[in-house]
Parts: structure tokens; C-alpha cells; sequence
């Protein structure tokens, strides 16, 4: 193999390969007449990303992820030459040149790409990705709150939760589809960012995928139920808080300087106004008022403040509507008035002490 390829560009593509994959995977770098392929395999995630280039000789090695990616990111210069001497891939510049080992390649059946089944908006589905994938559990024995549920009809709709809250986005598809898989909220969120332009949406049996100009990420889907909006109750609201987002979301941040240990700040409604309180023994107390339109009753329901951030971060630049319900049921929070992505955020309220 011996090609010549922006060093820029093959960066990208390498540091982006290197970070959907596990830690020691190789990389196979493929040059024929279309340019370079950087692809990356294990049993249950395939990667594919295409990157211009100018073969003289065509071939294919693999080579280990972490050096090439860390040597790339590193050069100065425009363009990089790679050439396969012997058992080495060289990376030759006009006064440098740096050698990796080529790793054997195990033959095996290629994973086939899952079928296309729908399109999507890249920069939308990213952003709802986000605040959605936000919401799943790092680290969780049941990995169904490890996951994001991705389903297409006419709409598509995104679902995760930590058991403590939830938040569901629903964004259009460019034509409707046929999908409702379970996929890893880290490694969707990824692939998501990596996207570029318009994204489309692949599934198979036990398989997801995305694909966008120049790059393609499949994945196995997670073993396990599905999560489900429809399993929280929502019809019991009570009071209903319309507020700036920002201003709400600055006055936790302040308040919550004066929480306690377990970090639980209360939001007590009154007329036309909102108040966060909290206190903290050792280091005194604080509250701040609001200015709200409020309906229906008056309650004082408590919220542990990084979990009411991060929802309100959601929602930066608007404002926004908190449906109370009585009890211990969750809080419902929407944008007063909903963009092209509609977002609904589930926040479930703490016990005050």
C-alpha cells in the first residue's frame, strides 16, 4: 500500500474510529482508487469512515489505533504519505518519518450494514441526543437505563432514564420509517457528533446503525425491555409554573450553594411567583424569588438541584412550563412554546427532610 492523504483529514477520521472503538482495537486503513478507508471492527460494533487521498499503490493493513491516532494529531503539515515497508507502516513527511507495526488480520465474515430505514436532520438529531442520552445511567447492572431508546413512524423519538428521571425528544424524519431498538447511550451519543449533514438511520436484526456522507457506525442493541414514557403518570397535575429557564436555572446554582449534604433544594409556589429555599446547618440559609405565571394549586415539591439543572440546561433560552403533580409523581417539564424538536423532560421529586 502506498497512498497520500491530507493530514487533517485521515486525523479526524483515525481520532474518530479510535473513539468509538475499544481501547487496543486496530485500525485497517484501505486504499484503492476511490481514496482511504479507515474502518474498525469487533463483534458488536463495525466503523467505517472515508477520507481522500491519492493511491499509487492499492492495499490494505491494520495497524494499532492509539499511535497512529496520537502521531497524526501531532504533524504540522498538509500532507502525509503512507507506505508499507516490510512488517512497518511508514509515515513519511519530507523530514520525518514514523514506523507502525502491522497487525495480523484475522479472515473473517464481514458484518453486513444493516438496511436504511429512514433519514434525519444530523445537527437536530445530535442536539436532542444530547439532552436525552444525558439522562441514562453510566453504570448500571439492568442495561436498560444504560440505553437510548431510538423509535421511527412518522416521527422519530429518543427515551432514556436513570430511574430518577426521564426525558423524551421527538424530532421529524425527511420520510417515515419503521424502527424501535435499544442502543448504548456513550456510544450512540458519539457517533451522533461525529455525524455531519443528513444522517440516516439503519436497523437489522439485533442491529442500529448510522451513516452519514463518509462514515458509517452499526452497533449491536442492547438485551433488554424497553423504556416507555407511557409507564409514568402524567394525568394527576395540579399546579403548573411557566418561568424563564435561565433565570430559574441561575437561581439554583445560587441557592444551591446553601443546600445540604443530599443537595435538595425546594421550589415552593405562590402567587405569581416561584421560591427557591434551602439550608444547610453549617453554613446558613438561602432562598431567592421568582417572578412566574402560575395555575391550579399551590405545593412546594423538593428537587435534588443537579438533577433540576440539568433539565432546565435543556431548555436554555426559553421558557419553560412545570406540570406538578401532587405526591411523590414526576414533574413534567416542556417549553412553553416547542420547537421543531419537542422535548419533554421527567424529573421525579425528592423527600425533604
Amino acid at each position: 500500500m502506498d497512498v497520500t492523504a491530507p493530514a487533517h483529514r485521515l486525523s479526524a477520521a483515525v481520532s474518530a474510529a479510535s473513539r468509538l472503538l475499544p481501547a487496543r482495537a486496530g485500525l485497517r486503513l484501505r486504499a484503492d482508487a476511490a481514496g482511504l478507508t479507515v474502518a474498525g471492527s469487533d463483534p458488536d460494533l463495525a466503523v467505517r469512515f472515508d477520507c481522500p487521498a491519492t493511491t499509487h499503490t492499492d492495499g490494505s493493513v491494520t495497524v494499532p489505533a492509539p499511535p497512529l491516532a496520537e502521531t497524526l494529531r501531532m504533524l504540522e503539515t498538509d500532507l502525509v504519505r503512507l507506505v508499507v515497508e516490510g512488517s512497518r507502516l511508514a509515515l513519511r513527511l519530507d523530514n520525518a518519518r514514523f514506523a507502525l507495526p502491522l497487525l495480523s488480520t484475522e479472515a473473517g465474515p464481514p458484518v453486513p450494514d444493516p438496511p436504511q430505514v429512514s433519514e434525519v436532520d444530523g445537527a437536530a438529531f445530535a442536539s436532542a441526543l444530547r439532552i436525552v442520552a444525558g439522562t441514562a445511567s453510566k453504570d448500571d447492572p439492568l442495561p436498560l437505563f444504560t440505553g437510548v431508546r431510538v423509535q421511527a413512524a412518522d416521527r422519530l423519538t429518543l427515551t432514556a432514564s436513570d430511574r430518577y428521571r426521564m426525558a423524551v425528544a421527538r424530532l421529524p424524519l425527511r420520510e417515515p420509517g419503521s424502527l424501535d431498538v435499544l442502543v448504548p447511550a456513550t456510544l450512540l451519543t458519539e457517533a451522533a457528533r461525529q455525524a455531519k449533514g443528513i444522517v440516516g438511520l439503519h436497523a437489522g436484526p439485533g442491529r442500529f446503525g448510522l451513516s452519514w456522507e463518509g462514515g458509517l457506525v452499526g452497533t449491536a442493541v442492547l438485551d433488554a425491555g424497553f423504556l416507555s414514557e407511557d409507564s409514568i403518570p402524567s394525568s394527576a397535575v395540579d399546579t403548573t409554573v411557566t418561568v424563564d429557564a435561565d433565570a430559574l436555572a441561575a437561581a439554583v446554582r445560587r441557592v444551591g450553594v446553601y443546600a445540604e449534604d443530599r443537595r435538595v433544594l425546594t421550589l415552593e409556589v405562590g402567587d405569581a411567583q416561584v421560591r427557591l429555599a434551602s439550608a444547610r446547618q453549617d453554613t446558613g440559609e438561602a432562598e431567592e424569588t421568582l417572578k412566574a405565571d402560575v395555575g391550579g394549586g399551590r405545593t412546594s415539591p423538593s428537587f435534588q438541584a443537579r438533577y433540576l439543572l440539568d433539565a432546565l440546561q435543556a431548555f436554555t433560552g426559553s421558557r419553560i412550563t412545570l406540570s406538578i403533580q401532587p405526591g411523590m409523581r414526576a414533574c413534567i417539564l416542556r417549553a412553553a412554546e416547542p420547537g421543531e424538536v419537542e422535548l419533554t423532560y421527567y424529573l421525579m421529586p425528592m423527600l425533604s427532610r
